[in-house]
């Protein structure tokens, strides 16, 4: 299964490569094709979503896709008007990332009703179908977090996890990380609270965690705004002790990272691939072809020695 969805991916990036017709679609006997419109609506704008916007931008090129982006701001009831006002303008097809992978099925199932193919990217949906899912491997991603802090830590602490658990990426992360981690009888995860991936709520979190668990060492951080939050309560604190490992790998973070402070990992995932491949499948699929049900991108761990070479 894991050979196909490369082979599909390679199929993609190849033949985005190989098209520089721009504007419209050029058919196999030279005729043109109708500029095919993309309804776009994105959790939010930040770091992540830059770049994972600019992705799109890059696979739209030449392959006769019009992209109408828009983004939610977290903001569950703006997202579903989104969606409709999409489907009210008859678009060709929609890429949704989620801001509440419960929440925003009914707003899928209507769009599907409407002949529609949906599409989700980063965040799955629970509640609907897809076309296709394009993410990153967030379990696997979850998994190397894991490794990383218990062999920072010795094998053996109380961890804690600053979670924003209504978003399935999220779901898929910290069920790695708990994977991980549970292989390690020493490894205990003492708290599971959530900031909503929220910097200025990570780091209230933060605080009172330090209070109520004072033999914490370690925090697993399920975004870098939720990690940089932490950090800075940290830092108040003068907990030089306690360490994190975030999630994301934003310019900030890195930053962070080579500092050495309490942030001292990251995971890394290619906003820009997730963007690129989610607009070449979404091309293909309308140009008759089969697309799979999903599409793992691979992540990685960044650290400081990491970010030297």
């Amino acid at each position: 299964m894991i050979k196909k969805f490369f082979l599909f991916l390679t199929l993609i990036l190849g033949v985005m490569a190989s098209v520089e017709v721009k504007g419209v679609a050029s058919a196999a006997d030279g005729s043109q094709t109708k500029e095919r419109l993309v309804g776009v609506t994105l959790l939010t704008r930040d770091v992540f979503y830059q770049e994972l916007e600019k992705g799109m931008q890059e696979g739209a090129k030449g392959r006769g896709i019009k992209l109408m982006i828009q983004s939610a701001e977290k903001d569950l009831n703006l997202q579903t008007t989104q969606v409709e006002n999409f489907v009210v303008q008859g678009v060709d097809a929609l890429v949704i990332c989620p801001v509440d992978s419960t929440g925003i099925g009914s707003a899928i199932e209507r769009a599907g009703k409407a002949g529609i193919p949906v599409f989700t990217a980063d965040i799955r949906a629970q509640e609907a179908r897809v076309i296709c899912h394009i993410a990153s491997d967030n379990r696997q991603g979850g998994r190397l977090g894991g490794e990383y802090l218990a062999k920072l830590l010795g094998y053996e602490a109380e961890v804690a996890i600053i979670d924003h658990p209504e978003v399935t990426s999220v779901q898929e992360r910290v069920a790695g990380f708990k994977e991980a981690v549970s292989k390690y009888p020493g490894m205990t995860i003492v708290d599971e609270p959530s900031a909503g991936g929220d910097r200025d709520r990570a780091m209230i979190i933060t605080q009172n965690m330090l209070l109520a668990h004072p033999k914490l060492r370690g925090i697993f951080a399920i975004n870098d705004n939720t990690a940089l939050g932490a950090m800075a309560a940290l830092e108040a604190a003068g907990k030089r002790e306690v360490f994190i490992v975030g999630y994301d790998a934003t310019p900030e973070a890195k930053q962070a990272i080579r500092k050495g402070g309490p942030l001292r990992a990251d995971v890394i995932q290619y906003p820009g691939t997730i963007g690129r491949v989610t607009i070449g499948t979404v091309a293909v699929f309308l140009e008759g072809q089969m697309v799979p049900l999903e599409i793992p991108i691979e992540t990685g761990i960044v650290d400081k020695e990491s970010l030297s070479r």
